[in-house]
């Protein structure tokens, strides 16, 4: 999977601390919420203080698909936006992360877009 990323695309989501995840409900309802997250190079991880309790974790539990869009504002004046947006599924797992020890929504990336990376 490591192929999947550039290396510009790497170091920009390894300096990056916090994303928009897209989860939808098994009847189709939208769901965004901006959320903290690891990248361990293959896949990315978001937790969270009351994760279970999220509509993001009950979402995952009935649709697995998912995105994920990681960005921010190079520079204001000119306007310069960079972002990398990713497709994926998502899983629940256990580890130690950035909320310690607790259950995160792991997501493995099927595609990706990026811009303004260069």
């Amino acid at each position: 999977m490591a192929e999947l990323f550039s290396e510009k695309e790497v170091e920009y989501l390894k300096s990056q601390r916090i994303a928009r995840i897209g989860t939808a409900s098994k009847d189709g309802v939208p769901d965004v919420a901006p959320v903290g997250f690891d990248f361990d190079g293959k896949h990315f991880y978001v937790g969270g203080l009351h994760l279970t309790k999220t509509h993001k974790y009950k979402n995952v539990v009935e649709n697995a698909q998912v995105s994920l869009v990681i960005d921010d504002l190079k520079i204001i004046d000119p306007w310069r936006p960079r972002f990398v947006k990713i497709f994926g599924t998502a899983d629940l797992v256990t580890r130690t992360g950035y909320v310690g020890q607790a259950q995160y929504i792991r997501i493995t990336p099927q595609r990706k877009t990026s811009w303004g990376l260069d």
